[in-house]
């Protein structure tokens, strides 16, 4: 499989969610790098349409605050909606309970992030946490995935063989070599079968001893918690969904430079049964100029929409300031207006 070419065809298809596909690819490529050539084509095939995430303040994702369940963000939303309406918190699966000290952007997700072996069909969701640490001139980048499709027994690293060693009481593997661009990198038991990994390097331009990425790794696989109680804030939420419906995958940007709490600036999310692959995408990362064709109000936001050989999409003017939030997925276009007057917009 080429992944690069698969990266490239997804973006081809989906370009009005991603902000930058360059960018976006250029990154992309530089994880896939680092990681075992097993591992690669499940998380990339699984994720490229979900990398668009932005920068995710440190202490809302560290905040223990039980929420509602994604699935339930509608009925949340759909309880305050006579007072001003507010977007529901989206749960995150697993929490980071220590990180190295520093300054910290985050990325955050619950993404599919492929299949299990005995049902190859069925999509298998898990979080992943993608950030940078900034201690003065040093920059280390940390990536913390749910690998629930590979078990520790498969692990396989760039950097040579692994090496077992037990996290927090659980079986793992981490790379026997720290020094080379991949950083260090550690599968550990997941408690619901597959594997957490964790990977820490320095950041392009950047240096740390090796010795400091084994301990920063080890520490933070030591300290992950499941199930999660962090939460992220979307620029917008859902309230109930028609036909059984459900949010099965999320992202999150939030802008570094916004006051803590605002709305976050890029929100996305994947609706179908979670069964099968989601049906519809509905995004507020939306780049170039909707088609000219006017569509039925939504809300009191004008709309645009476009039908490409039965792919619909479906643009809500104007919905988070002077940016819009589209909807799109190969179903009549009727769906699209049901699920756009559910959308939580901010007051």
């Amino acid at each position: 499989m080429n992944i690069e070419n698969l990266i490239k065809d997804t973006f081809a298809a989906r370009e009005d969610e991603a902000p930058d596909s360059d960018a976006v690819l250029a990154a992309a490529r530089r994880r896939i790098d680092r990681r075992s050539s097993r591992s690669r084509p499940l998380a990339v095939a699984a994720g490229a349409t979900v990398l668009t995430l932005g920068a995710v303040t440190a202490v809302v994702l560290n905040r223990p605050d039980p929420v509602t369940p994604p699935e339930m963000i509608a009925t949340a939303a759909n309880d305050s909606q006579a007072a001003d309406p507010a977007p529901a918190g989206l749960k995150m699966p697993f929490s980071l309970g220590w990180l190295p000290p520093g300054t910290v952007a985050y990325r955050a997700q619950r993404i599919n992030v492929g299949s299990s072996a005995a049902a190859p069909a069925t999509p298998l969701y898990g979080g992943e946490y993608m950030l940078t640490v900034t201690a003065g001139a040093q920059v280390l980048e940390v990536d913390v995935q749910e690998f629930r499709m590979v078990s520790v027994a498969e692990a396989h690293f760039k950097s040579g063989p692994g090496r077992p060693t037990t996290i927090g009481g659980r079986r793992a593997v981490e790379s026997s070599v720290s020094t080379g661009p991949g950083g260090y990198e550690l599968y550990v038991e997941h408690p619901d079968g597959g594997s957490t990994y964790v990977n820490v390097s320095a950041a392009p331009g950047s240096t740390a001893p090796a010795q400091q990425l084994v301990d920063a790794g080890r520490r933070i696989a030591e300290n992950v918690q499941f199930p999660g109680t962090t939460t992220v804030t979307p620029a917008f939420g859902l309230r109930e969904l028609p036909g059984g419906m459900r949010v099965c995958a999320f992202n999150v940007q939030q802008d570094s430079v916004r006051v803590l709490g605002a709305a976050g600036a890029g929100t996305s999310y994947s609706l179908g049964t979670c069964a099968v692959q989601p049906t519809v995408h509905v995004n507020s990362a939306v780049v170039g100029q909707p088609p000219a064709t006017p569509g039925q109000p939504v809300q009191g936001h004008q709309t645009r929409y476009s039908d490409e050989n039965g792919y619909h999409r479906l643009w809500v003017l104007d919905a988070l300031g002077d940016a819009p939030v589209v909807l799109a997925g190969r179903v009549p276009v009727a769906d699209l207006y049901d699920i756009a007057n559910r959308l939580v917009l901010p007051g």
